[in-house]
């Protein structure tokens, strides 16, 4: 498990600029939040690359800015707009293979276009997204999200239960607190098809903050990832609103890896808690 950090963290700054940030920061890790066209241009994603390596960083996963839209981009059931979108999603694939990431995050459809498409339609489109991105090497993983079919875990387990192992999940914490349920019954809901993690903290009246200003048991997630085979990372994923200084996210990164080691000795103690590698693809 390695802990890493959203770009997003640091929006609206352009990406670039929040790349060199939490890179002279001290981060190595990152999930990129692409926000607009142009930044799936090959010659721009190419000069993130290089920051990187500049660094020895590393991109585990990308976030469309087209999150908002997939309810009518994904899940209409207008079959013709469908395959347009998967054409332009290729873009986030070339991106994110560019860049030597293995994740694109969903966010899928809102709760109240649900009558737009039947769970089976729902799971069937997301089955030939995930197939589109293999083509380039990358795993489409849905994230669960407040107010999207997603945030329920039933859902969450149904589409495990109709796809098998042709499927893979995000863990979001505040959006599991969000949604009224707890991050850890949504991570059972999950279960070994969890790749990745989008770690906050939270507390009464507050559901984003950064890791260790709340009062989130991060033990007992430790706990449960080693239990349930977790091979993926930790992304911390915050908005700029929830904190005041940005060194405050080392700090945020110091309170993750401290239960990183407490991860690895899990699973370094119980071999029924090592994990086997995660084929995403």
């Amino acid at each position: 498990m390695k802990i890493g950090i959203s770009t997003a963290c640091l929006y609206p700054a352009l990406l670039e600029k929040s790349l060199a940030k939490l890179l002279k920061l001290g981060f190595r890790h990152f999930e990129f939040f692409i926000n607009t066209f142009s930044e799936l241009e090959p010659s721009y994603v190419k000069s993130l690359a290089h920051m990187l390596q500049e660094y020895h960083a590393t991109v585990k996963s990308v976030h469309p800015f087209t999150s908002g839209y997939e309810s009518l981009l994904l899940f209409s059931g207008y079959e013709r707009r469908f395959e347009d979108t998967l054409e332009f999603y290729k873009h986030y694939f070339e991106a994110a293979d560019l860049l030597g990431a293995k994740l694109l995050v969903l966010h899928g459809q809102r709760i109240e276009k649900q009558g737009d498409m039947p769970e089976e339609g729902y799971f069937e489109h997301y089955h030939r997204l995930l197939e589109t991105g293999r083509a380039f090497g990358i795993s489409t993983a849905q994230e669960n999200v407040d107010k999207f079919r997603s945030s329920e875990p039933n859902f969450l387990r149904r589409m495990r239960a109709y796809l098998h192992n042709d499927c893979a999940f995000v863990l979001d914490v505040k959006q599991s607190v969000r949604a009224g349920h707890s991050p850890f019954e949504t991570c059972t809901a999950m279960g070994e098809r969890l790749v990745h993690v989008h770690i906050n903290d939270n507390k009464p009246g507050k559901t984003c903050l950064l890791p260790g200003c709340g009062e989130m048991d991060y033990a007992r997630l430790m706990q449960q990832l080693a239990e349930q085979n977790f091979s993926g990372d930790c992304i911390i994923e915050v908005y700029r609103g929830n904190f005041d200084d940005p060194a405050e996210l080392l700090q945020a990164k110091q309170v993750m890896e401290h239960f990183q080691r407490q991860f690895h000795k899990l699973t370094a103690i119980n071999p029924v808690f090592a994990g086997k590698p995660f084929n995403m693809i």
